[in-house]
């Protein structure tokens, strides 16, 4: 069986995230429509999968601690090697995630506004002033609940670059001293590390909450 490229989630995202900022959003939007997918079902969509992919990166953080609590909670010297492999794994697979989501959101971000923009020049088109009104109602209540997702959206982003800095610095620094008397020096920086994901984890879980909301809010 031919395996999926690790990178293949990111690059694909790239692609979409290039479209929608490169002038060719007409494209994209043009092409889902064809498949029956509009403005708002895209948002739904992209929202829901920021959703699973926020779950999916929370769980891999909390594995790259417990490779990392594992390393400096006592492994055998003919061991050290194969936890190091595995750890350096897990860091790869947190990165790969944060990117995704990165791209995810901006996505999120671009196709929100344009929705928006697209709503509020119907109203604009609309002749009933009644129509107009409830419709404009609709609208702000929607960018209303947006704008919440995407604090807590942003909020969980901000966090993932400086725990992937913290779980880097440990990485190189087991590659350049992998022996006992180093991982035992670094059992504070664990510690450290262990409250900031900690922290991620909470604000990640806030941010999914915060999707869930939105998606049962959004108006079909």
């Amino acid at each position: 069986m031919n395996r999926i490229p690790r990178h293949l989630p990111v690059l694909l995202g790239l692609f979409f995230l290039i479209l929608l900022t490169l002038g060719c959003s007409q494209v994209y939007y043009g092409t889902m429509e064809k498949l029956g997918k509009h403005k708002r079902d895209l948002l739904r969509d992209n929202v829901e999968e920021v959703r699973e992919e926020q779950q999916e990166a929370s769980d891999q953080f909390k594995d790259a601690l417990t490779r990392l609590q594992e390393l400096t909670g006592g492994v055998a010297d003919k061991d050290l090697e194969k936890a190091y492999n595995r750890l350096k794994k897990d860091y790869d697979r947190c990165e790969d995630k944060a990117e995704v989501v990165r791209d995810r959101i901006d996505k999120i971000d671009r196709i929100a506004k344009d929705l928006f923009d697209e709503w509020q020049g119907e109203i604009d088109s609309m002749s009933s002033t009644s129509l107009k009104s409830k419709s404009r109602d609709k609208l702000r209540a929607t960018q209303k609940r947006y704008a919440s997702l995407h604090r807590a959206m942003t909020r969980a982003e901000k966090q993932l670059n400086p725990v992937l800095v913290q779980f880097r610095d440990q990485v190189l620094y087991l590659k350049h001293n992998l022996n006992a008397s180093a991982i035992a020096g670094l059992k504070t920086e664990v510690r450290i590390i262990q409250t900031d994901v900690r922290a991620l984890l909470r604000d990640m879980q806030k941010s999914i909450a915060e999707s869930e909301r939105f998606m049962a809010a959004l108006p079909q």
